[in-house]
């Protein structure tokens, strides 16, 4: 019980963990055991825990080769700390849970047929992104700092992280829902001449042109999250976000996701883009989505004034007079420099984040009921 207590305390706090105690090898192998222990839940229960398109993306043999590693490295960690005596509390924790991952098989785990359109949460998406987002940017932020006195663990992280796994572990239900909506609302627009002349142009053009689209439906939503009351009800919880990294973006209201993520794939279904542009697309947005609300310090010269970089979208999450509603750009900060929002300041970078008045509450189910609470 007291090493559950250091585990829920450790859990809450925030700040820079302690170097030389075994505390930050500890965290690192006892999340590496978190992570393994999902996936083998994953693939004792496929057809409910895993998402259907990413099931035909990657290699699971692959995937069993990665967990294989992980679990080897988190409880090595493990053992080492046990043995040298640092932090053996969080030491023993993971090394129980790797335990606990071969007991139900590990990376061994068979997975047999199993059907292909049960309801399911993206235990697999939230998995791979957590893995992947961490090992490069918590890396670019160490490497490339803007705030080099801000902790990997800064304060508001855990509202952040609650929000990153809701919004991924509802991947499947956003996707429907917007997929639903999308061919309900926009389907009578779809035409085959259309279709045909963009499935007829070479890749980057089609990739330009898909990013370029998306980016103005991009700006002029994101633009009414702003302008409109209502919208800013539900727009105010990403903005309420008072330190700036990778996690930050993932502070979003589940109303605001699915409706920005409809309104900017109609165009995309309606002019039929192929698959491998789709797919090219997400992962321009899924980097972008991340990097440019990371802690670094990045500016691109005079390609700041064509592309979104860390800089401008910096920016836009700034209190500072010069910068209220203004870079509402996600791609291409071009479109603000021709509407007449672009940020301008004679300072690189801004002074303060987060919503004028700190109205906002801390903890993500305050933030789910705030819209429908807020008397502002």
């Amino acid at each position: 019980m007291e090493d559950l207590d250091k585990l829920n305390r450790l859990a809450a706090s925030h700040g820079a963990l302690q170097r030389g105690t075994g505390m930050v090898s500890g965290v690192i192998a006892l999340s590496l055991a978190i992570l393994c222990f999902l996936g083998v839940l994953a693939f004792h229960f496929p057809q409910y825990l895993t998402t259907p398109q990413l099931r035909q993306s990657y290699d699971v043999a692959v995937i069993r080769q990665i967990m294989l590693g992980a679990l080897a490295v988190s409880g090595g960690i493990a053992l080492f700390n046990i043995l040298f005596g640092r932090a053996r509390w969080l030491a023993f924790s993971a090394f129980a849970l790797v335990g606990l991952c071969l007991l139900l098989g590990g990376h061994k785990v068979p997975v047999n047929d199993f059907p292909d359109n049960t309801p399911y949460i993206g235990l697999d998406w939230f998995i791979l992104d957590l893995l992947g987002s961490t090992l490069i940017f918590v890396f670019i932020e160490k490497m490339f700092a803007l705030r080099r006195e801000q902790p990997v663990f800064r304060a508001e992280w855990q509202t952040d992280f609650h929000h990153f796994i809701v919004n991924h572990l509802v991947v499947g239900f956003v996707l429907l829902a917007t997929n639903l909506l999308v061919h309900k609302l926009f389907g009578w627009a779809a035409k085959d001449g259309i279709r045909g002349w963009v499935e007829s142009l070479p890749f980057p053009v089609a990739l330009f042109l898909i990013i370029l689209v998306a980016d103005l439906v991009q700006y002029w939503t994101h633009r009414a999250y702003h302008e409109v009351p209502l919208l800013w009800r539900l727009h105010a919880v990403h903005h309420s976000v008072k330190s700036m990294d990778w996690l930050a973006g993932s502070r979003q209201h589940i109303l605001e996701l699915l409706i920005t993520r409809t309104l900017v794939l109609a165009p995309i279904y309606v002019l039929g883009f192929s698959k491998e542009v789709i797919d090219a697309y997400i992962v321009v947005v899924g980097f972008q989505a991340v990097f440019n609300h990371a802690n670094v310090s990045v500016r691109l010269g005079p390609l700041r004034y064509l592309i979104v970089t860390p800089n401008f979208h910096h920016w836009h999450h700034s209190q500072d007079d010069e910068a209220i509603d203004k870079n509402y750009a996600a791609h291409f900060a071009f479109l603000d420099h021709i509407f007449g929002t672009a940020v301008k300041s004679d300072r690189p970078w801004p002074g303060q984040y987060g919503v004028l008045g700190d109205y906002v509450p801390d903890g993500f189910w305050k933030q789910v009921a705030f819209p429908f609470r807020w008397k502002g």
